[in-house]
């Protein structure tokens, strides 16, 4: 093997069952998210609200859940926990497969997706901060940004090919056998995962109620020195509540109604009017492997903050000139195909500046944060980022139902601006 070889974090077996079972498992996410967003809104009539709140009900079961997985991942063995809710997922998609397939009423199905959004998304709390948590431990300190780098060009890759390819099985089969193939790939993303090794020492305590709430206060107590994160988790915060409604609730609803209802529109031959939604998705996939590609070779820098307030400004610009481009073009009726190809070139700049802010500041949390405190550190930072994720995706529905698209762009440009400016000039930020 060469020197260069050596130096490639995918000589690391370890690194890539990670990666490789990480790819499949996000494959399958990205089939069902995409999927459950346009079925409910075709089986209750582009009902934008029962959207949003199918969304609200899945993050806050999320949110509830990550605080255990953190628990559970400083104490346990992190493979073992990733392929046991691996094969959970499978068993609940599969099972809700079946389900949908002896009863046939939207109303049920709508509930059968809710109870298993429910507990889907009970199982990831607990899956994603071990999954977080795991990469400095089966590779060296000086390798975690390359990591990282491989890591979101598996995400851009699951974009690109991932969201297109839902787009196609959606409009060319039945739901039920979508969900199917779901399930497949969570129990395939399982059995990579039962081959990673590494060591794990478990703490001797015996858990408890008692010394879980200690966990967790311990892993507060942590970041309560750490307030440069603290000021970021808070400015992720409101990124997320103002970014998130533009993917989960503004573009479903775009397609189903301005491009789906309108008469005539960019491709129309070759694409329905949902797989402009993976085009969209595709494309942030496309430039996030672009700069993925870009980071993998570069060292790590000392300091993110300061360059991670700019691309989020860059962020807010971009979405700002999506407000004005969708008023004037699509209401008023200027140009469905201009936005389309605006809205092309805008979801390209997008993934560019995620990727920009994403790796360098999970590379410096790996660093920074002690292994140890890790996952609990991880899941509480989760939680309090995510924590408005909920309340956006009922707010956005209730504004998409009530007053259109131009008003939820208009409100998320605003809020994304206010927070960049914010962040420009925070001087905890500027130290990290």
């Amino acid at each position: 093997m060469s020197n260069k070889e050596r130096n490639n974090v995918f000589s690391v077996r370890n690194f890539r069952l990670v990666f490789f079972g990480a790819l499949v498992s996000e494959l399958g996410t990205s089939l069902y998210s995409f999927a459950v967003g346009f079925y409910i809104l075709k089986i209750s009539a582009n009902n934008a609200f029962l959207q949003g709140l199918y969304l609200a009900v899945c993050g806050v079961v999320l949110l509830l859940f990550t605080p255990v997985g953190g628990v559970l991942g400083d104490r346990f063995n992190k493979a073992r926990i990733m392929f046991i809710c691996d094969y959970l997922k499978g068993g609940v998609i599969l099972l809700a497969t079946l389900l949908m397939l002896m009863f046939r009423e939207n109303s049920i199905h709508i509930a059968i997706l809710f109870a298993a959004g429910i507990l889907g998304n009970a199982v990831s709390g607990i899956f994603n901060p071990a999954s977080s948590a795991l990469l400095p431990y089966i590779v060296a300190e000086e390798k975690l940004q390359q990591g990282n780098s491989y890591f979101s060009m598996k995400n851009a890759l699951v974009n690109i090919f991932g969201i297109l390819l839902a787009g196609v099985l959606y409009a060319a089969m039945p739901i039920q056998q979508l969900f199917f193939i779901v399930g497949i790939c969570y129990v395939l993303s399982g059995v990579s995962e039962m081959f990673i090794r590494y060591e794990s020492v478990p703490k001797e305590d015996k858990l408890t109620f008692r010394s879980a709430l200690g966990d967790m206060q311990e892993g507060l107590m942590y970041l309560k020195t750490q307030k440069a994160i603290i000021a970021l988790v808070v400015a992720t915060l409101f990124i997320n509540f103002f970014l998130t409604p533009v993917f989960s609730n503004f573009v479903p609803y775009f397609v189903s109604t301005d491009v789906a209802g309108a008469p005539s529109y960019l491709f129309q031959e070759y694409l329905k009017p949902e797989l402009w939604s993976s085009v969209f998705i595709m494309l942030i996939g496309l430039s996030s492997l672009v700069g993925s590609l870009i980071y993998s070779t570069l060292p790590p820098k000392d300091k993110c903050g300061y360059s991670t307030a700019l691309r989020t400004c860059g962020m807010a610009a971009v979405l700002i000139a999506a407000t004005i481009a969708y008023w004037q073009l699509v209401a008023c009726g200027r140009s469905l195909n201009a936005f389309l190809i605006f809205m092309s070139l805008g979801s390209f700049l997008m993934g560019l500046l995620l990727v920009f802010i994403n790796i360098p500041l999970s590379t410096m949390m790996m660093r920074i944060v002690d292994k140890e405190k890790i996952s609990k550190v991880s899941s509480l930072t989760s939680m309090a980022s995510q924590g408005l994720i909920p309340i956006a995706s009922v707010m956005a529905g209730i504004v998409l139902q009530w007053s259109g698209i131009t008003m939820l762009l208009a409100v998320c440009s605003a809020g994304l601006l206010a927070t960049a400016l914010s962040m420009l000039f925070n001087k905890e930020i500027r130290k990290i």
